[in-house]
């Protein structure tokens, strides 16, 4: 997962970063970073890191996971909501930067934030109890994996929604291998390997979000939601698309045109390169805008989420974050000269000019790509 917080100088002492990264990804903060609350029957959550787009660090991800199994179990919680603070993001992703840096340096959180952020998407993907998430804006990466799995995603005109792991070396992971091949046609494969970023009502009616409501409506669907006694998904439901029917017609608008079904039909192919044949045969704006977004992106990365979308389509949820955090463990560990020189210089350096390695397609063996979904072991994810 990614996000688009401010980034340090790359220029620091190993033994500096990591103290940094410890610093920051366990800091005594973390109680203010995510925030708890009982109100009438609800538990809601707070991501609390407004200054840093509410990116998701492991501290905060250790105290939501507790507080949602005790909810779970608690006969007086009766639904959660999750909701960023704010006027900017949901959250904008997980802290990949401190966890990319703490791979470079050996330290074991690139193990501990890929196993424990995904053992809280799957108990959000399982969980019992109405399970709300209001995507009042960026919601990316990490931010994504705490919202779609739930049973409710509310967007607004100011959800701005995104995958782009590719372009930064890494995978659309949190279970992206599970909820992108299951969206219409091609369009979940076309997400994730381009990062495109669909906004507004578009992230509903692809089916990302549930429900779209306009953001000056969020605050009272909150407060209904809280007054609810006892309720199902049923009467959730109702209740969100009672709030759904008030959308004024400014924000009922078709689809974003890059959305076209005839373009997507471009991405039906047995392979990446086949993709990048079919896009340089059609020859369309639609085309060229696209082959222009995937050569800026990792061969690498391009290659094995290809894959992670066929296997995913075909897998449970659980199935899915096991292969994922394979992927990441080879993205972290065994690949350092294939991954983070690249990453670290896109995220830390803001160059926007990465040195991929391999750096074209025909360079990234089939090989490698097997390599990184091999099994880890007594290591795998274990759910």
């Amino acid at each position: 997962s990614c996000t688009i917080i401010d980034f340090i100088p790359y220029r620091l002492r190993s033994i500096c970063r990591l103290q940094r990264i410890q610093g920051h990804m366990m800091s005594s903060k973390a109680g203010s970073e995510v925030l708890f609350e009982k109100v009438g029957n609800a538990g809601v959550i707070t991501l609390n890191r407004p200054k840093a787009l509410n990116a998701l660090n492991l501290t905060m991800i250790r105290h939501i996971y507790p507080q949602l199994k005790k909810w779970d179990k608690d006969s007086e919680t009766d639904l959660v909501i999750i909701k960023g603070a704010g006027e900017k993001a949901f959250c904008a992703g997980g802290d990949i930067r401190a966890v990319t840096e703490a791979g470079k340096a050996g330290d074991s959180l690139a193990q501990d934030f890929f196993r424990e952020e995904y053992i809280l998407n799957n108990t959000i993907g399982t969980y019992q109890k109405p399970y709300v998430a209001l995507i009042d804006g960026i919601t990316m990466g990490g931010g994504v994996g705490l919202s779609v799995h739930g049973q409710f995603r509310v967007a607004t005109e100011k959800t701005l929604f995104a995958m782009p792991e590719t372009g930064i070396g890494l995978f659309p992971d949190v279970g992206g291998g599970y909820f992108l091949p299951r969206l219409q046609g091609k369009l979940g494969l076309f997400l994730a390997l381009t990062g495109i970023r669909l906004k507004g009502r578009d992230v509903q009616r692809v089916g990302l979000a549930t429900h779209f409501v306009q953001s000056d409506k969020i605050a009272s669907l909150e407060k209904d939601l809280v007054d609810l006694k006892s309720p199902s998904n049923t009467d959730v439901a109702q209740l969100l698309e009672s709030y759904q029917e008030q959308v004024c017609g400014k924000h009922r608008r078709d689809y974003a045109v890059t959305l076209h079904s005839c373009g997507l039909v471009l991405f039906s192919a047995g392979s990446v390169e086949e993709i990048m044949e079919n896009l340089k045969k059609d020859g369309s704006a639609f085309a060229l805008k696209q082959t222009e977004t995937l050569s800026k992106m990792s061969p690498t990365s391009l290659k094995l989420t290809f894959r992670q979308i066929q296997e995913g389509a075909r897998m449970s949820l659980q199935e899915v974050l096991v292969m994922e955090y394979r992927l990441s463990q080879a993205c972290m560990v065994c690949n350092t000269d294939r991954f983070s020189p690249s990453l670290l210089a896109v995220l830390i350096d803001k160059d926007q000019s990465p040195k991929w390695k391999p750096s074209t397609l025909s360079g990234v063996s089939e090989q490698a790509i097997e390599e990184c979904f091999s099994s880890l072991g007594e290591r795998d994810l274990k759910l």
